[in-house]
C-alpha cells in the first residue's frame, strides 16, 4: 500500500516546488526527496519546521543545480554533502546521499552514495530513516519507520550500540527524540546501549550536549525521559549536580519554560549555577538567568509582603524574582495563589531610580570621595527599606551627612 503525505503547505509551497524542481532538471526525477523531521512530523500532524533534502546529486552538482534554477546556494557543508538552498527566505539543507566510512564517535567521515538504502542506514532512528518525494510518497528504507511513528517507539536503525559509536550524542538524541515522540516503556536494547556506553560522551562538546539537553527539557513533559536518563546513569554523565527529581517533576507541571525546568534539576546554589553554565557552555543569556534566579532564590519567600516583594525586585530584577518565586511554588504545591500574588506583582511594578545622586550629596558640602559613596548606599538603604517614597531625599540625605546630636 502506498503512503502519501496530504494537506502539508510546506510540500506544495512554491519555495519547495522550486528546490525540487531545480534538482530534478540536474539529476532526473525522483533525484530528491525529503528526508528525516519533516517526514516524520508530517506523519505525526506536527509542525515542520525545517525541510531537509537528501539527493543522489553530489554536493558540486547540488551547488550548481541550485545556481542555475536562480536560487541562492550556500556551502555549508560540502565536506560532508550538505549545501543550504535558500529561496523565498526559506532554507532547504540539501544532503548527497552517504555511508560513513570511519568515525571516531564524534566525528564522521563519509563516502557518497547512490543507494537510499545506504543513507537509510546510517541514520540514526527508524523513525527519521524516512523519505518522501516531491509528490508526498512516502518511503520506508527500514521498513519500520512508519510503525514506529505511529506506534511511538524511539528506536536504532540497526544495531543500537553501532549506531551510538558513530556518534556519541545520539545517546541524548535517544532521551530526546524519547521525550517529544515516544510512547510507553522505552526500547529495552536503546536503553541498555545507552547504558552500557554512557561515558563515551565525554568526549563530545558541550555546546552539543547543552542543545540537545534544551531541546530535551523543551519538550510537552520530559519527566519519562528524565526518569529513564537517570536510571541508565546518563543524567550523571550530563548533569551530576542535578538532585532532586521530584521539583523537577512539580516545575513541569508549572511551566514549559525549559530553563526553569532545569533550574528544578539543580540546588539553588550560585557557585553550582556558574559551574554548570561554565561547563556546558550555556547561552549567556541562559547563565544569567540561572546565576541571577540562585541569588535572588534566599529573598523570596512566597508569604513576604508587597513591600519585600518589590525590594527584591529592585535588588535582583523582576526576571530572577519570577523564576525564584516559580521555585518556591514547585517547592510548596499549595501555595499557588501566593505565587501568583508574587510573580504577578514583580511582573507589573517598575522599579524607579534611585532619585539622589553625587551631585545632592556635594551641595551639602561633602568633598567628592569614598564618603560620598557610603551616603549614597546608606540613602538607598533607607529608601528600600521605606517601600522607595516619592519625596523627602533631601531631608533623609541631610540627616545622613548631619545626623542629629544625641
Amino acid at each position: 500500500m502506498t503512503l502519501r503525505l496530504t494537506d502539508q503547505p510546506w510540500l506544495t509551497a512554491s519555495s519547495t516546488r522550486a528546490v525540487m524542481a531545480a534538482l530534478e532538471a540536474a539529476g532526473g526525477p525522483g533525484c530528491a526527496r525529503f528526508v528525516g523531521g519533516c517526514v516524520r512530523n508530517a506523519l505525526l500532524g506536527a509542525p515542520v519546521d525545517d525541510i531537509d533534502i537528501a539527493t543522489t546529486l553530489k554536493p558540486d552538482e547540488t551547488d550548481r543545480a541550485i545556481r542555475a534554477a536562480g536560487l541562492k546556494a550556500v556551502p555549508t557543508g560540502m565536506a560532508h554533502g550538505t549545501v543550504t538552498a535558500v529561496t523565498e527566505r526559506t532554507p532547504f539543507e540539501i544532503t548527497t546521499l552517504r555511508r560513513d566510512v570511519s568515525t571516531d564517535g564524534r566525528n564522521a567521515t563519509v563516502a557518497f552514495t547512490d543507494d537510499w538504502a545506504e543513507d537509510a542506514a546510517r541514520r540514526d532512528f527508524r523513525l527519521n530513516a524516512l523519505y518522501a518525494d516531491a509528490g508526498g510518497q512516502v518511503f520506508d528504507p527500514t521498513g519500520q519507520g512508519v510503525a514506529d511513528v505511529e506506534a511511538g517507539r524511539i528506536v536504532f536503525v540497526g544495531d543500537a550500540e553501532t549506531r551510538i559509536t558513530e556518534d556519541y550524542l545520539r545517546i541524548l538524541r535517544f532521551f530526546r527524540f524519547y521525550a517529544w515522540y515516544g510512547r510507553g516503556e522505552p526500547d529495552a536494547a536503546a536503553l541498555a546501549a545507552c547504558q552500557t556506553l554512557a561515558s563515551g560522551m565525554a568526549r563530545l562538546s558541550a555546546e552539543r550536549v547543552s542543545k540537545e539537553l534544551m531541546k530535551l527539557l523543551a519538550a510537552p513533559d520530559p519527566r519519562p525521559a528524565m526518569a529513564a536518563m537517570q536510571a541508565a546513569g546518563v543524567l550523571e554523565q550530563v548533569l551530576p549536580e542535578a538532585t532532586s527529581r521530584a521539583l523537577f517533576a512539580a516545575l513541569v507541571e508549572l511551566t514549559d519554560d525549559p530553563v526553569l525546568r532545569l533550574m528544578g534539576l539543580l540546588p539553588a546554589d550560585v557557585a553550582v549555577a556558574t559551574t554548570v553554565s561554565a561547563r556546558l557552555r550555556l547561552a549567556n543569556a541562559v547563565r544569567d538567568r540561572l546565576v541571577r534566579a540562585a541569588t535572588a532564590w534566599p529573598s523570596v519567600d512566597l508569604s513576604m509582603s508587597d513591600a519585600a516583594v518589590r525590594a527584591a525586585v529592585y535588588r535582583h530584577g523582576a526576571r530572577a524574582v519570577v523564576d525564584a518565586a516559580h521555585r518556591r511554588q514547585a517547592e510548596a504545591s499549595d501555595r499557588g495563589d501566593d505565587a501568583r500574588r508574587l510573580i504577578r506583582l514583580a511582573q507589573d511594578w517598575t522599579p524607579p531610580s534611585l532619585p539622589v545622586g553625587g551631585r545632592q550629596i556635594a551641595r551639602l558640602g561633602v568633598a567628592p570621595g569614598p564618603e560620598t559613596g557610603r551616603l549614597l548606599k546608606a540613602f538607598e538603604a533607607g529608601w528600600i527599606a521605606d517601600d522607595f517614597p516619592d519625596d523627602g531625599h533631601e531631608a533623609r540625605l541631610a540627616a545622613l551627612v548631619t545626623p542629629p546630636r544625641g
